[in-house]
């Protein structure tokens, strides 16, 4: 493990070298490239560094022993070398997590799409509730929500909503969103007051840039459509709405959200790419599981991963068995502790693979 990270250190302070070079400097691509390499690696050699230091430290607590000290003086050296080996401990427990390969869209934005599906309209209106609970949550992130397509139904509710979350690390923290989610209560329009069920899919992918995945323009199908408000109202007579159709891979993105097409078409852009770029994602993950026999089981967004019961006010997430009697405020975008719980299980994952290679 120490010759990994002497190794990371060491390419630390060549990145330095490197993005101190004119060269590099003037190369927009190499300077993207270097910077993000280097702030990937910062936290790994900060911690790297913490611990040599408080090696240093510790051995020259452990001399102080061996020399003549009063009885007050030989108590406080035996606190700090107690206090030392703690940090230690703590130190290689985080750089062992630090060194198992990063998801390398963590540091991206993303793109929300939420459905109702089974249910009607309780699964549209729970497809509201969604989209407000990921909102607030990005808000007390500091983060910027931002509507890419919505197609609300009469009751408040959305058939389908399309958005985008920009924030550095939106990925890493709603990664684990993507599958079917479950609500039972009791419907708005229920008269008898029993508990119906519904569902709602949740697809949440990373913003791919342009660079990533470059889409040609060849490729695309441009179309133009005059785009409508709820129940076929307002109809806008400048064709605004734009349309595109990724070629090779049949994928199509409908946008009418703006007034203006150019923004449209902007909006499109990026959610075709996002969905582009997440299909031959998911092709590479399935081949690369299939060879090594192995699911991550975190993606898989055909399997129900949590149930919103409202009347019992609880919260379970099934892939990592997490029960809160805290429901309300989960719906208010109060989501760090199953966050938190996501993030710690694929950590737990991730490490378990690394000590098995």
């Amino acid at each position: 493990m120490f010759d990994r990270l002497q190794s990371v250190e060491d390419r630390y302070e060549k990145l330095n070298e490197l993005l101190s070079d004119p060269e590099i400097i003037n190369d927009s691509k190499k300077l993207r490239e270097y910077s993000k390499e280097q702030s990937d690696i910062q936290e790994t050699v900060q911690t790297y560094r913490q611990y040599k230091e408080a090696r240093e430290q510790l051995q020259d607590a452990k001399a102080m022993l061996d020399e003549k000290l009063d009885a007050e003086m030989r108590e406080m050296v035996k606190e700090e070398v107690n206090e030392l080996e703690a940090q230690i401990e703590e130190l290689e427990a985080k750089m062992k997590i630090l060194l198992v390969p990063k998801d390398p869209n963590d540091d991206k934005n993303v793109i929300f799409e939420i459905r109702g599906a089974a249910g009607g309209d309780e699964a549209a209106l729970f497809a509201g509730t969604l989209y407000r609970m990921y909102s607030r949550y990005a808000e007390a992130q500091g983060w910027k929500t931002d509507l890419i397509d919505a197609s609300p139904t009469g009751l408040g509710g959305y058939k389908e909503i399309s958005f985008m979350i920009n924030g550095q690390g939106a990925y890493s923290k709603l990664k684990f969103e993507s599958g079917a989610h479950r609500v039972q209560r009791v419907p708005e329009t229920e008269s008898g007051g029993r508990i119906h069920t519904s569902t709602a899919t949740v697809v949440c992918l990373p913003e791919a840039e342009e660079f990533e995945y470059e889409i040609h323009e060849k490729d695309i199908r441009f179309d133009t459509f005059a785009s409508s408000g709820a129940g076929g109202q307002s109809v806008n007579t400048t064709m605004s709405a734009v349309r595109l159709t990724h070629l090779p891979t049949g994928i199509m993105v409908s946008i009418q959200d703006e007034k203006s097409q150019h923004k449209n078409r902007d909006k499109a852009m990026k959610v075709l790419r996002a969905r582009v770029y997440d299909k031959f994602q998911q092709e590479a993950q399935a081949e690369y599981d299939q060879v090594r026999k192995s699911a991550v089981g975190t993606g898989d967004r055909s399997e129900r991963i949590r149930t919103y019961n409202f009347p019992q006010n609880r919260v379970t997430d099934h892939r990592i068995g997490l029960t809160l009697q805290k429901l309300d405020q989960i719906v208010e975008g109060k989501l760090d502790e199953i966050i938190d719980a996501l993030i710690m299980d694929e950590q737990a994952k991730r490490l378990e693979e690394a000590s098995n290679e």
